[in-house]
């Protein structure tokens, strides 16, 4: 596969587990941007994200380790260690070891996901996690849709992709013919890259007659924060959200991680409403697979050969791109 030639350490939020991975008491191994890591819930609830080795002798938190009431202990010498990543209490001293810390990285847990901050300067969040349901002034609420669960969740693992080529399908109105096989010509009546976090709204017309377009009052509105997580709603159609997450793992591959919220059906009972909202979440993310089918196989293009139609969506999203990549200037608030 060929390698991503865009920067694979870039600055922003990114998912390193849904929330049902991690339960209380529960130490899951993560890896992202060439580090070892570990994603803990502690008693009180709380998500932790931080290096996985112990500072005391180097053993690996997430082999063994276990969550003793606000800390996890490491399995080798039973050494504790805190969301801050401080020692509190060695089992054979008097006093902890104040003087080593464990790199501990800010956390959000949104979108029944956990995902960290990453930035190679150390720089703190300087943009928030778009929430899928309370991003939009529309007076929904996570209860109005069924919670997701397997058949409405996806995850691909160490993907030959980087995380633009995922948030570049967002203005690519061209590809719906053939990667999805449906007669839909989406019209974009916002493309606003002004900010870390943009906006991309599109309608959609249905082929109808020949000569012919037949306009329905249906659409996607999309919100990328940053280059890590993208969310979406859709109207017109079968009420969704989804969130669409691609997290680097190592220089050369990612993972990607794709959820779908389907709204309840108030005229239906629970499980037949849960049924439904399961038959069509799978729908949803078909067509997420076939594009990925494109994704891992693909080689970015730079400069790419854009169509004249093509050229403003596709140079808006690729400038706005470039703040999150190493050695770029943070953005002025």
């Amino acid at each position: 596969m060929p390698k991503p030639p865009l920067p694979m350490k870039p600055t922003g939020w990114f998912q390193v587990a849904w929330s049902a991975e991690v339960p209380v008491g529960h130490v899951h191994r993560v890896t992202a941007f060439g580090e070892d890591l570990v994603t803990w819930r502690s008693r009180s609830g709380r998500a932790t994200v931080m290096d996985a080795y112990c500072k005391h002798l180097g053993a690996h938190l997430g082999h063994g380790g276990t969550v003793v009431d606000e800390t996890i202990q490491c399995p080798f010498h039973g050494w504790q260690w805190n969301p801050d990543g401080r020692n509190t209490a060695i089992p054979y001293a008097d006093r902890p070891n104040l003087g080593r810390k464990i790199r501990t990285y800010p956390v959000v847990e949104r979108n029944e996901s956990i995902y960290l901050w990453h930035d190679l300067e150390g720089r703190e969040p300087y943009f928030d996690v778009p929430d899928v349901f309370t991003s939009w002034d529309d007076g929904t609420r996570a209860e109005d849709y069924h919670p997701c669960h397997p058949r409405t969740t996806l995850v691909e693992e160490r993907l030959h992709l980087h995380p633009q080529y995922v948030l570049e399908n967002g203005v690519d109105f061209a590809h719906f013919e053939f990667v999805h096989k449906v007669p839909i010509i989406p019209v974009f009546t916002r493309q606003d890259f002004d900010q870390p976090v943009s906006y991309v709204d599109f309608t959609i017309a249905f082929e109808g007659s020949p000569g012919s377009i037949e306009e329905v009052d249906s659409g996607v509105e999309a919100i990328n924060g940053g280059l890590g997580v993208a969310v979406t709603r859709s109207h017109g159609m079968v009420d969704n959200r989804t969130a669409t997450c691609v997290t680097p793992v190592d220089d050369e591959t990612c993972d990607v991680r794709f959820s779908v919220w389907i709204r309840r059906r108030p005229d239906l009972g629970d499980a037949e409403s849960a049924e439904r909202a399961a038959r069509h979440g799978r729908g949803v993310i078909e067509q997420f697979e076939a594009d990925l089918a494109i994704w891992r196989h693909q080689k970015y293009s730079d400069p790419a050969a854009l169509a004249p139609g093509e050229y403003e969506g596709f140079t808006a999203l690729r400038t706005w791109a470039t703040q999150f990549y190493p050695d770029h200037p943070l953005p002025e608030r």
